[in-house]
């Protein structure tokens, strides 16, 4: 009993960073960081929690990385620039006691300490069914072409998403025209990518297989530009503000509503259980690491006012401005 209040202040007073990877997608300074932060701050008020994002850049993550360490920082969550090049932060972390828990992108070769996201595979796999589902209401026959957007050819995670994609785009009857895996994320390097499909198919494009919302919205960008009105139906992933407003206003197709914070609030607990010497119960295995990976909702016109609106993941005030309010009032968000 006399080592328990020591052992306690030690927990309390720990340092926890929390790594992220770029700036293509707004989620990580909306949902993650802030979801991730509040939870810590129920669990352990006197922890100190260290935020940096990479910028796309895997070796400023290794700075960040060893920058953490540095701090005596003694669980780190990472979601990895380059999910191989993570392998060695992982192996340097274990080398000196800290515990990392990978976020959102696994790390395959090397296990971490735990893995916290939402189904990656499954998310892939239900945009492109939820696409395939509304091209045979709307008739459009077999045979017909689709464009695949995948996301960072260096993110673990993204190949997931791609596998999922595959899954329900193989054996659906329409043909998949070409292929990109898309940079760091970047929209407009799958703008520019598109816009090349654009003047290579034309009208054959039926749809697009887009891996998130970033990419989805660079695609549409580029149909936009080519004056092809309307835009074929484009999947995405992430529902983030901009992805809301282009569905609503008929733009976008789908998306994934995939709440950060529950996630983030997730990585949170583990980290308290690691900082306290627990051993976080499995709830799957991937990649030979202890799991948890949470399932997604597809999110449509015809469902984004209970899934998004309802829930108050995001609100019309910060949704239905300016162009977009006749749409909120259309499906209802606005009165």
């Amino acid at each position: 009993m006399l080592m328990a209040g020591p052992a306690l202040a030690q927990v309390e007073n720990a340092t926890v960073a929390f790594l992220m990877p770029d700036q293509g997608s707004t989620r990580y300074e909306e949902h993650d960081w802030p979801g991730f932060q509040a939870e810590m701050q129920k669990l352990c008020a006197s922890c100190t929690l260290i935020y940096q994002n990479a910028t796309a850049d895997a070796a400023l993550q290794q700075q960040q990385f060893n920058s953490a360490i540095a701090q005596g920082a003694t669980v780190i969550v990472l979601d990895p620039v380059d999910s191989s090049a993570a392998a060695s932060l992982v192996q340097q972390a274990h080398a000196q006691g800290v515990k990392v828990i990978a976020y959102d992108r696994p790390i395959p070769s090397t296990p971490a300490d735990y893995y916290v996201s939402f189904d990656n595979e499954g998310i892939g796999a239900a945009i492109a069914q939820s696409l395939v589902d509304h091209l045979k209401a709307e008739g459009v026959p077999e045979g017909s072409g689709v464009l695949q957007i995948n996301g960072s050819p260096t993110d673990a995670a993204a190949g997931l998403i791609r596998d999922g994609i595959d899954s329900s785009l193989d054996g659906s009857g329409y043909e998949t025209l070409a292929e990109f895996d898309t940079p760091d994320w970047v929209p407009a390097e799958a703008q520019q990518w598109a816009s090349g499909q654009i003047t290579r198919f034309g009208d054959q494009i039926v749809g697009v297989a887009a891996a998130n919302d970033g990419t989805a919205g660079g695609a549409i960008a580029a149909f936009k530009a080519a004056g092809v009105d309307p835009v074929p139906p484009v999947t995405g992933n992430d529902a983030v503000i901009a992805a809301l407003q282009l569905i609503i206003s008929g733009d976008q197709y789908n998306t994934i509503s995939k709440p950060s914070e529950i996630v983030a609030a997730a990585a949170a607990q583990v980290a308290y259980k690691l900082l306290n010497g627990e051993t976080p119960e499995p709830k799957t295995t991937l990649y030979d690491t202890p799991s948890e990976l949470f399932v997604p909702v597809v999110v449509t016109r015809e469902n984004i006012k209970a899934e998004i609106f309802d829930k108050e993941i995001a609100s019309a005030e910060e949704v239905c401005t300016g162009e977009y309010e006749e749409g909120c009032r259309e499906l209802g968000i606005l009165e």
